[in-house]
């Protein structure tokens, strides 16, 4: 038996669990229709069968049809939704993974424009600022109805199957009507009374209890201090935790610390790259201490040895490492196995969830196969004849075709202009609070060490060196250069700068600068930071209606953080059309799209971001060579087919290029792109 920490099996009331690793409740939005179907139930048997104790879903179940979900939860108040939890939970239990749900009332963290329609109710008046919708104030026949519906929710996971369930109180309804910050109402649920603002949760406990029996799991996770003025405090939230604890209705406290309300609040309750790890770990392991009940807690334990000290140290009784396994879902096998250097490191980017609060899928933004369980492979097959593959270019695209491909058995060589790997991850990297996404390549080239590929560095390879070694498949990830073109004129503007040059540090910040910025995405707010960091006037300018669109809300708000303290403005709705020289300035034309207006304003640097333009010469050069003339038969790559056009008789390769030598994407789609095509060859 081993003697790992993390290994040793711990017993929640009748249920074994067979380490102290979970994930904790999180909805990546894969319903169908408002059920967990084939998709999500793949996603979680994935990391059951590779040995994660406690896997919690959604995140979180609407239990009435006045909680409309608001980015596709599951549907806990329809009776269809039985046999797809048995589903759900048949599939994780085949694996030993005992499986709970997250049960829910949204409150006013939803809006009256979705589902069938129903205004909002609350505790309170006041509109949650994230969501916007101003709720009704709950009367007694509405209170009266949620707590059946609860009851009625439990009844439901306890007939799919389920081991248990969680109740969320934090930042939803129940918390709504706890929190003083957020209970207008008068009588048995609200006032200042403690008592009265809890009646809400232990009315609906005592509801779902006598409806699932004693034997059934129920916990709840829950904000025991709401880190804000007027608020739960620390030590209400200690009482609260031990008043749980004294009414022998709740088996487990899931412990969260702060609010949701806004993305600032949500990004300090689940903090992104660049900030502390674990930061609420030692008050999790003071209410565990005040209360004795089996405590869980998630919140940036991204790695085995913060996880492994949890437990250690007696903090928690299970440790949630929730987005650590969307990056790598066998976590638990490779401790086992005496793997840890093998894991997949999460890098904190947090695309997973800022996609779902876009309305999207939650994704990994280095682990296409997260989320396409049925489609894409997390342990790579090996291929049925070993073939000599040719890459060039060592960004993010590259490595992981690399890396891919060698697992796959494949001779790999791989060709790099620059002195290092990366690409513009490396770039990326040079943002001290961003440079953990330097892990993305680190953990591929440990990868590709592993299994001997050949790397040329400081090699700007030509289609002559390409031919040379004979392969049989190329792949251009060549990656691309910064577009300096702007839209209306399609001219290069050369009195401008990248965002890019500002990044590097080769071009210096002036003193007033306009960051024009029509992609959206990080590069531009990067520039921006650097620039007001060195003492300079910023204003940032889109097209859009708003500013970064791509950069989504929890990844706004370091950027926020850093600037506004700063001489930055922001302006929206205007487009740079022109720029000239005026003395030693640099004049801008400024339009917009909504109307003819135009306006001149002068700067000492502009800045553009505007994405990249295909680095894609060697591509041309290879392309009449190659036997596919570099095309890609699409309905093969999507059903996940070997490629097998052959348009070129002569030809003596395959030829491919992915990333941004095609065109000007993100992380998450070059790396797809790699693995989606070479999973095949």
């Amino acid at each position: 038996m081993s003697h790992d920490p993390l290994l040793q099996p711990y017993q929640l009331k009748h249920l074994t669990l067979r380490n102290r690793i979970m994930t904790t409740s999180h909805e990546p939005a894969y319903p169908e229709d408002g059920m967990p179907k084939e998709r999500y139930a793949a996603y979680h048997a994935e990391r059951a069968k590779a040995g994660v104790a406690l896997t919690m879903t959604a995140g979180s179940a609407a239990v009435s049809r006045d909680s409309p979900p608001v980015f596709n939860n599951i549907l806990a108040y329809k009776d269809e939704v039985v046999p797809w939890i048995r589903q759900l939970t048949d599939a994780c239990h085949d694996h030993g993974c005992a499986v709970m749900i997250q049960l829910t009332h949204l409150g006013r963290r939803t809006g009256w424009s979705k589902g069938d329609w129903l205004p909002s109710v609350s505790s309170s008046r006041h509109r949650e600022p994230a969501h916007r919708a101003f709720p009704k104030l709950a009367e007694d026949w509405d209170i009266a109805r949620i707590i059946s519906d609860f009851a009625d929710a439990t009844e439901r996971m306890q007939a799919g199957g389920m081991d248990g369930i969680e109740l969320q109180v934090y930042g939803h309804l129940l918390d709504q009507f706890w929190s003083p910050l957020t209970n207008d109402l008068d009588g048995p649920y609200g006032g200042q009374s403690l008592d009265s603002r809890m009646q809400l949760l232990l009315d609906v406990l005592a509801a779902c209890r006598k409806r699932v029996g004693k034997d059934f799991i129920i916990g709840l996770r829950y904000t025991a201090d709401e880190a804000t003025a007027g608020g739960i405090t620390p030590e209400e939230g200690i009482a609260i935790s031990k008043r749980l604890a004294a009414t022998g209705m709740v088996d487990f406290l899931n412990v969260i610390r702060g609010r949701i309300h806004t993305d600032p609040a949500m990004t300090d309750v689940i903090p992104v790259q660049g900030m502390k790890s674990a930061p609420h770990l030692d008050f999790a392991g003071a209410v565990k201490q005040a209360t004795g009940l089996p405590t869980f807690h998630a919140a940036r334990i991204p790695d085995v040895a913060t996880a492994r000290h949890a437990i250690q140290a007696g903090l928690l009784d299970m440790v949630g490492m929730t987005r650590a396994h969307m990056a790598d879902p066998h976590i638990v096998r490779k401790i086992i196995e005496g793997r840890e250097d093998d894991i997949r490191p999460c890098v904190g980017a947090t695309y997973c969830l800022d996609r779902i609060y876009q309305a999207g899928e939650a994704l990994c933004i280095h682990n296409p196969a997260t989320g396409r369980e049925l489609t894409m492979p997390h342990d790579i097959p090996p291929a049925p004849a070993a073939r000599q593959i040719v890459i060039i270019g060592a960004g993010p695209a590259g490595l992981e075709a690399a890396r891919v491909a060698a697992t796959r058995g494949h001779d790999v060589t791989v060709f790099e202009a620059q002195p290092n790997p990366g690409g513009q991850i490396r770039l990326t990297a040079q943002n001290p609070r961003r440079r953990e996404m330097i892990g993305i390549i680190d953990w591929r080239m440990a990868q590709c060490a592993a299994r001997d590929v050949t790397f040329h560095f400081n090699t700007w390879a030509e289609a002559d060196d390409i031919t040379a070694l004979t392969p049989d498949v190329v792949i251009v990830a060549t990656g691309g250069l910064p577009n300096l073109q702007l839209f209306e004129t399609k001219q290069d503007q050369t009195l401008a700068v990248s965002a890019w040059d500002i990044i590097s540090g080769d071009v210096k910040p002036g003193q007033d600068v306009l960051i024009y910025d029509e992609s959206g995405d990080h590069p531009g707010l990067m520039a921006a930071e650097v620039a007001a960091n060195a003492g300079a006037s910023v204003e940032v300018m889109t097209p859009d209606r708003t500013f970064a669109p791509d950069i989504m809300g929890m990844n706004l708000v370091p950027y926020m953080r850093a600037l506004q303290d700063k001489d930055v403005t922001f302006t929206v709705t205007r487009r740079l059309l022109d720029i000239t020289r005026d003395g030693n300035r640099l004049r801008a034309t400024i339009g917009t799209d909504y109307s003819g207006f135009t306006s001149e304003k002068t700067y000492d640097q502009i800045v553009v971001n505007y994405g990249t333009l295909p680095l894609d010469d060697l591509y041309f050069d290879l392309k009449p060579l190659s036997s596919n003339r570099g095309e890609v038969d699409q309905d093969a790559l999507i059903a996940g087919q070997k490629q097998s056009v052959k348009t070129n008789q002569t030809g003596t390769f395959q030829l491919f290029r992915i990333g941004d030598a095609v065109s000007a994407r993100n992380t998450h789609a070059a790396i797809y792109d790699a693995l989606r095509l070479v999973k095949d060859i």
